[in-house]
This record gives structure tokens, C-alpha cells and sequence, in this order.
């Protein structure tokens, strides 16, 4: 069916798509009884097209006009897109003049007046613009934040309610893509629920027109705000295909490339400039990124080139009030506030960003001010209820935080961390809750029966420890959630699952960290992690969260090198060959190097600089004038004034650490040759003693005498690789890690069945390390076949600290307990193994009932009738019951 009556069909299905929508959403606006006659601001035009030649008259009138407006719009659009916007006005002006038809050119210079900031003047465009097409919810929509940004909030609530009123007495007016996605991003202003808006409005219009720039656009714009962010990425490659000189889809791939592939996100910014210089959003993205790295001063320039642009721009002004709370400044706070709400002084946003700042600083409390106060100004804005979640549930006020979440998700049901977070809720509700000493910690039932003690015992510890010497008085309860999926900890912690790589996070009073459960074969030691952690709560509460990141995880992994001999980052190979090659970052740009790492190598080392930089101080200045930078960063003073303040001058500071770190480095098995040498022509030669004559004459190489060892082992040479895996040991001791000397060694000794030197050579390894899970199950073997029990005893406990969770880890302490009388031990790891679903559970309960009745507990029983009711013709168990039950009598 072609023509008028193609083209009337096509918009009854649409209306009758999109008419109970907008009836649900004047219900919404209004109340139940939503019947509104709207006296419009202008008059209303009609025109009747009931004659057929009239009708095909003005179709014909109206293409001709169309064809010789093109080119002056498509000049005119083509100025708004790369920030021309002096150009698209005067270009639109001069086409309204000349009464040229359509809406296009007053939505274009109003469009680029409100990118000016010129509000009032772009209030009246839309005004003149109506007395012509009074029928226009484009003009009106784009009217409203005009009409909020000059003092006109009456007029823009009389636009937003005629938009309603228009598309729910004729949708069929409106069934056009540019109509949909306009009556979209309209709905989503008045809070209307974001898959609605999708389906009925971004969907049809690009079905309608399947390579329509704002629908492509808009549903890209839409996924990024509900943290889509695949689905975000995949529709903006999508649109940069039909457009690939858009500024604006280059800039929404930016935003949804930002945390999974940085450097496409870092392209993707370029090429927004490229297209346009002068792109606000842009800007404003560069400003954030110079925020989050602490660098103000390149943030401030970011800003001033929006306020260039635009010197009214709210967003510009709520950041430089966001910088001046950082640095301290209220009054200047107080002020650009002002400004920032100068124009709108109910403008949500406003609020919305400087708390979501304050919170990505850890300043959750007056985050969550700031968000209430967005909310106050507009009850439905998404973005700052979602905020005020999340700062609820990191300030540990779950009751407040989840029923808010709750409520939030009600509204909104496509926004991605919102389902993320109830289903995580749902998750928590399962888990034991073990309150003790001022901790709170939530872990899996199970999880919690294997190692729950463990964990009270290691946070106990850390908090006489960390508290003592730092000098707190911890009075608020702390929060400990460990997460047995990984997916789960991401959600909590940073509302979207992934993630990979963090291991535990620290919020100030709460702390989420993943499982050894998590970590698949090669778990990290959770003792560590929750160290780490705890020692954050520590300096957070003394600095009341205004602290920098580097000092912040400086000091954590400090003191885990502190805490236990095989903890923490300390100086290897690949950290002194950055320090040798001039790869250390300035302390004042040391916080920047934690944000979009190229690789995770790069996120390690500013974790280890920064611990280098910490152990510098202590070393130097000492711990007490470390503790009063800390408690000056409490009242709000700068990081570089309380340095300079308590120990020098940050370039002062620089340089002398700088000596310092090289001098560590020139420390490093000093006597190795670490030089890189040409060894391609030598390792592919035919003549295998070739590469052993050149270590010959270089016996310190440690590239040469790595490469030959390789070779002799993939050889099967094992008795020849000896030597030169002791050599590599005797050099360079501190080389640990995967396949690194000490292992190789402890393989060659295995395949050679030289057992003893394989125990000697993997306990000096396990010595240096904490989390050798491999060499550590060995050593279990060994340790067992020979009968020492001591030694057993040490590695069981160092396996606790790795992974609790296997039932080898239980079996070596039962073991070890049994053979030393420690009952409580061998109770502990029993009890364990009953818990991780073994393939003969009769045993260990009649195991555990044996221990428990020679301990006198009574609890003896149970488990001996648990044996019996597996195996019932187990004649120990009932033997035992019996003992049981005669003693009992007596």
C-alpha cells in the first residue's frame, strides 16, 4: 500500500503504539484524571486539506521550498556539528528572515544559542519560531531548557505539558523519526521509565529510518546513561559507520570504551576534537579525567575552555565548585555553586555532579548531601537517586541505602546497575553475618564455617596493630563483605560486574573483597588482601577521606611489607628496570597513574612506587612526621602544602626519592649482569654447546644463564641445568614468582628423585613468597612422606592464608594438629572438610566425634550418629556410640 493512504496506515499503527503511553504519562504529570485543554502560547494554525487538489497544491509548494533550503540548512547544520556555532545562527537567522519553511532553522539557531549560553535570546527564538509552527513539540522541547535557563521555569512547565497534551490528542502527527525521538527525550525528561522511552519512541524511529542520526544518537545516549555500556559501544561503531564525522558519536564511543579498552577510548576523544574543537561534553570529559587524576590546575584549563564557549554552562561551574571543596576553598565552593545555579536555580545536575566528585573521592558523606539535594530539587532524577544508593551502601547505612535501591529500580527498571544491585541483594541475603569487636562481616554460610575465624582473628589483628601505631580510636563499626564470585564483588563495589584484576576495596567503614572461591588456580593470599584493606580504614579515619590515592595505597602496601616477610610488592626485576629507565612518575602526577593504565604492569608499579615513596618518607622524615601530613590532610590542607609544611618541598621530595629508588635498584643482586643482550642468532644455532660457551664467558648473565637453563630442561638435560639454576638463586635471590629459578629447580630435583634437595630448595622459595600455592601442596607431600609434622604444621597455615577452601589445605592441618595434640586445630579442619562435600562424610564424622568426645564435648554424639545413619554397619562409630552412651549412663 503506497501513498497518503500508506503513509496513514503506518501512522494509526504507530499512534496506536504510542497513545496509551502518553496517556500513562499524563497521568504521571497530572494525576488520574488527566483531560487538559491547553490554551498554547501562540495561535493555533489549522490547516485542512479535505480538497485533493489543494492538498497535492501545498504538497508541491512545500517541495519546492524544501529543495532550495537544502543546501542553506544542510551549511547550517554542518556549523553546529563542529562547534561553528556563530556560524549556524547567523546562517539560520538569515534563512528565517527570508521566511524560508520549516521548523529546522529556528531548532538550529536556538540549538546553538543555548551552546553559547545564550538563553533568554534562544527563549525567544523558540517563542518567534511557535508564531509560525504552533503546532511544534521539537520547538518546544528544545524551548524548555531554554525557557529553565532564563528565570522562564512557568513557561518551560507550560512547553512540557503542551508536548503531552499535542502527542496524546493527534500522535499521528508526530509518527515521524524526528518526532519520536523528540516525544523520547521528552518523556525521559518528565521521568518516565527508560525502556518504555526505547521501545516505543528510539525503536520506531529507527525502524522507520534505520540510519537516522538522532535515533542512532539518542539510544546510544540512552545506554550510556543505564550503564550499558557494550550495548552503548556497539550502536555508536554502528552509527560512526553512516557517520564518520561526527563528533558526537565519536565522543558517546569514548564514554562507552572508557573502562573496558581505553586506548579505543583515547582514539575515539581525539577524534571528537577533530571534529570539533570546541565539543562541551568533550571538554567536560577531559576536566573529569584531570579531576580523578588530582591534576586541578589542567582540569581549570578544560573548564575555561568551555566557559569560552559557553560562559553560563552549568556543569563547567559545578566543577570548578567541585575543585575548590578539594582544595579546601568553601567560600569558592559556596560561589561557583551559585553560579553553576545562576540560571536555573533548581537545576538537578548541579548537585548531581558535585556529589557523584566528592564520592569518587571517597567523600561519601557530603557526596550523599549533595545527591539529597539534587533529589530535592526533582524528586525523579534518576541520575542522583542511583548516586544516593550507592553512597548509602558505601557509608554502611544498607536499611537506607537498599530501599532506596529498591524504589530507585521500581522507576527505572532498564537501568543496568539498579538490576545489577537487586540481584546482588537478593545474593547477600544468604549470607552468615559474623558481628564481632566492632566488625561486621558478611560472607557465604559455607565459606563462612571453613574460614570465617580466620578472618575475625587477621581483622582483630590489623585493628590492635594499624590502630596503635597510627594512633586511632576506631569507635564505628567496620563492614567486610567477601564475595565467593567475582562478578558479585564488581557489582557491589563498582555497580557493574567485571572488573577483573581488583582484589579488595576499601570505601572508609566498608570493605568488599573477593574469595579465594573467586580467584580460580592461582588465588591470592586473602590475608594480605584484608590487611591491605583494613590499613585503608586506618588512614581514611584519620584524614576523614581527604587523602590523595597514591599516599592512600602507598601506605597500605607499606605496611604489608611490614607486616609479614612474604607480603606486599617489593623490588624485582621488572620494578628496577623502570627505575633504571627513567620510568618513575612524579609524586604530583603519582595519583594519575592508578587511572586507565595501559596494562596491568603499569597499574602494579604505581602501586609499588607508591609504597617506595611512603617507605622514603618513614625512612627520612619518620613515621610521626608522616601521621602529621595525615592529620593536616584532615582539616582540608593540600597534599603539596602539608608535605611541604611537615617534610619538604614536592620537587625536593621528588628528587631525593628519585636517589632513593635508585639506589634500591642499583641494590638489586648488584653482582648480576643485567645487561640485554643479542642472543637471536646464538639460540637458533644449530649447535646446542654454543649458547653454554657464551654463558661461559659471561657467568653472571642473568638473560644468558636464564635462556640456557631453559633450553637444558626442555632438553631433558636436568643433571647440566643444575648448576646454572643455583647460579641464578646465588645471584638473585629475590626472584620469585612463576617459573622462576627456584621452581625450575625444584623440577629438576623431582625428575632427578632428589627429594631432599627438592623439599630444601621449595621451602627457601615458599620462604619468599605468599601465595605459591603449587610448591606449597608439594611440600604437603613431601613433608607427610617424611614425617615432620612442624614442618607440615607451618606450611598448613600458610596454605590457610592462600586458599582454605581445598580440602589438601585441610587435610595437611588435621594432619599436622593430629600428630602435635592441638585438638582445636584438628576439630577446625575437620569440621571443614565436612563442609566441602567429601566423598566419604561417615569418616570424618566419626573422625570428629572421636576428637570431640576425647575433648569431653557432647556434641560427640551427633557426629557419631551422622556416621552411622551414611554407613550404618561402621563398626568403630557404633562402638563409639555405645562408649558414648554407657558413659553417659554412668
Amino acid at each position: 500500500m503506497g501513498g497518503v493512504a500508506g503513509v496513514a496506515v503506518r501512522a494509526m499503527r504507530i499512534y496506536s503504539g504510542i497513545q496509551p503511553l502518553w496517556r500513562r504519562l499524563g497521568r504521571l504529570v497530572f494525576g488520574t484524571r488527566f483531560r487538559v485543554r491547553i490554551q498554547s502560547t501562540v495561535l493555533s494554525q489549522r490547516i485542512s486539506c479535505r480538497c485533493p487538489i489543494l492538498s497535492a497544491i501545498v504538497v508541491f509548494l512545500f517541495a519546492v521550498a524544501g529543495i532550495s533550503n537544502a543546501a542553506e540548512f544542510e551549511d547550517a547544520q554542518k556549523a553546529y556539528r563542529i562547534g561553528d556555532y556563530a556560524t549556524c545562527i547567523q546562517l539560520s537567522d538569515k534563512a528565517i528572515k527570508n521566511r524560508a519553511f520549516g521548523e529546522e532553522f529556528y531548532l538550529l539557531k536556538a540549538e546553538s544559542e543555548n551552546q553559547t549560553g545564550e538563553y533568554r535570546v534562544a527563549y525567544d527564538t523558540i517563542v518567534d519560531g511557535l508564531a509560525r509552527y504552533s503546532w511544534s513539540i521539537r520547538m518546544r522541547v528544545v524551548g524548555i531548557e531554554s525557557a529553565r535557563m532564563s528565570g522562564q521555569a512557568e513557561q518551560a512547565t507550560v512547553w512540557q505539558t503542551e508536548v503531552i497534551d499535542f502527542a496524546g490528542r493527534a500522535p499521528w502527527r508526530y509518527s515521524d523519526a524526528d518526532n519520536l525521538v523528540t516525544l523520547g527525550r521528552a518523556a525521559l525528561d518528565i521521568g518516565v521509565d527508560a525502556r518504555s522511552v526505547l521501545e516505543k519512541f528510539y525503536d520506531r524511529a529507527l525502524k522507520l529510518h534505520p540510519q537516522h542520526r538522532d535515533a542512532m544518537l539518542a539510544s546510544g545516549e540512552l545506554a550510556l546513561q543505564k550503564q550499558d555500556f557494550e550495548l552503548a559501544g556497539e550502536l555508536f561503531q554502528t552509527a560512526l559507520k553512516k557517520y564518520p564525522d561526527d563528533a558526537d558519536m565519536y565522543f558517546g564511543l569514548a564514554r562507552a570504551m572508557e573502562q573496558g579498552e581505553p586506548a579505543l577510548s583515547a582514539h575515539a576523544l581525539s577524534m571528537t576534537f577533530k571534529n570539533n574543537h570546541r565539543h562541551i561534553p568533550g571538554l567536560l570529559f577531559r576536566a573529569e579525567d584531570a579531576i580523578d587524576a588530582e591534576q586541578y590546575d589542567a582540569a581549570l584549563e578544560q573548564i575555561d575552555k568551555v566557559l569560552k564557549v559557553n560562559p553560563k554552562h552549568p556543569a563547567a561551574w559545578a566543577y570548578r565548585s567541585v575543585i575548590a571543596l578539594l582544595r579546601n576553598d568553601q567560600r569558592g565552593a559556596n560561589f561557583f555553586r551559585d553560579g553553576a545555579l545562576a540560571t536555573w536555580n533548581k537545576n538537578p545536575l548541579v548537585d548531581y555532579l558535585i556529589g557523584r566528585k566528592l564520592s569518587q573521592k571517597y567523600r561519601f558523606t557530603e557526596g550523599a548531601a549533595h545527591q539529597q539535594q539534587a533529589l530535592d530539587f526533582a524528586a525523579n532524577y534518576g541520575p542522583a537517586r542511583l548516586q544516593l544508593t550507592q553512597d548509602l551502601l558505601r557509608l554502611g547505612r544498607e536499611e537506607e541505602g537498599w530501599k532506596l535501591c529498591e524504589e530507585a529500580y521500581k522507576a527505572d527498571a532498564y537501568d543496568v546497575q539498579l538490576f545489577n544491585l537487586m540481584q546482588l541483594n537478593d545474593e547477600l541475603s544468604k549470607y552468615r553475618t559474623l558481628e564481632v569487636d566492632g566488625f561486621l562481616i558478611r560472607m557465604e554460610a559455607r565459606e563462612a564455617d571453613i574460614y570465617g575465624p580466620a578472618v575475625i582473628e587477621l581483622l582483630q589483628r590489623a585493628k590492635r596493630t594499624l590502630c596503635a601505631k597510627y594512633g586511632l580510636d576506631l569507635k564505628d563499626r567496620i563492614t567486610v563483605e567477601i564475595f565467593p564470585h567475582q562478578n558479585d564483588f564488581a557489582v557491589r563495589t563498582f555497580g557493574m560486574p567485571g572488573a577483573s584484576g581488583f582484589l579488595g576495596v576499601c570505601f572508609g567503614r566498608v570493605i568488599t573483597a573477593n574469595s579465594p572461591a573467586s580467584q580460580a588456580d592461582h588465588p591470592t593470599n586473602w590475608q594480605t588482601v584484608l590487611w591491605h584493606e583494613f590499613c585503608h580504614v586506618v588512614t581514611l579515619e584519620l584524614t576523614r577521606n581527604r587523602m590523595p590515592r597514591w599516599l592512600s595505597e602507598g601506605i597500605s602496601v607499606y605496611e604489608e611489607r611490614l607486616a609479614d616477610p612474604t607480603w606486599g610488592q617489593r623490588m624485582n626485576a621488572a620494578n628496577r628496570t623502570r627505575i633504571v629507565n627513567g620510568r618513575l612518575t612524579a609524586i604530583r602526577e603519582l595519583s594519575g597513574a592508578f587511572l586507565r593504565p595501559e596494562s596491568n604492569a603499569d597499574l602494579t608499579f604505581a602501586y609499588y612506587q607508591s609504597s617506595l615513596v611512603v617507605e622514603f618518607i618513614i625512612e627520612r622524615y619518620g613515621l610521626e612526621k608522616l601521621k602529621s601530613v595525615l592529620a593536616e590532610l584532615a582539616t582540608g590542607v593540600p597534599i603539596d602544602l602539608a608535605l611541604e609544611r611537615h617534610l619538604a618541598s614536592l620537587e625536593q621530595l621528588d628528587e631525593e626519592f628519585r636517589e632513593h629508588a635508585a639506589q634500591l635498584a642499583r641494590d638489586l643482586a648488584p653482582n648480576l649482569d643485567w645487561e640485554k643482550h643479542d642472543l637471536s642468532a646464538i639460540r637458533d644455532d644449530d649447535d646446542p654447546e654454543r649458547l653454554e660457551r657464551w654463558v661461559a664467558d659471561h657467568p653472571t648473565s642473568l638473560q644468558g644463564l636464564t635462556l640456557l637453563s631453559a633450553q637444558l630442561i626442555e632438553r631433558r638435560e636436568f643433571a647440566r641445568a643444575k648448576p646454572y639454576l643455583r647460579k641464578l638463586i646465588e645471584l638473585f635471590p629475590e626472584q620469585v614468582g612463576h617459573d622462576c629459578p627456584y621452581e625450575l629447580l625444584a623440577a629438576v630435583h623431582r625428575e632427578l628423585k632428589e627429594t631432599e634437595d627438592e623439599r630444601k630448595i621449595l621451602q627457601q622459595y615458599c620462604d619468599r613468597t605468599d601465595a605459591a600455592l603449587p610448591s606449597l601442596l608439594r611440600l604437603v607431600e613431601l613433608y607427610s612422606a617424611a614425617g615432620d609434622w612442624t614442618a607440615l604444621q607451618n606450611v598448613s597455615k600458610q596454605l590457610l592464608a592462600i586458599n582454605p577452601l581445598l580440602p589438601q589445605t585441610q587435610r595437611a592441618r588435621v594432619t599436622a594438629a593430629e600428630q602435635s595434640g592441638e585438638r582445636a586445630e584438628q576439630i577446625a579442619g575437620l569440621n571443614a572438610l565436612l563442609r566441602m562435600e567429601p566423598d566419604d562424610p561417615a569418616e570424618l564424622h566419626f573422625k570428629l566425634a572421636t576428637v570431640l568426645h576425647a575433648a569431653g564435648d557432647a556434641s560427640a554424639k551427633l557426629h557419631v550418629l551422622q556416621a552411622l545413619e551414611t554407613a550404618p554397619r561402621y563398626r568403630e562409630a557404633q562402638q563409639l556410640l555405645l562408649k558414648i552412651v554407657r558413659e553417659k549412663k554412668n
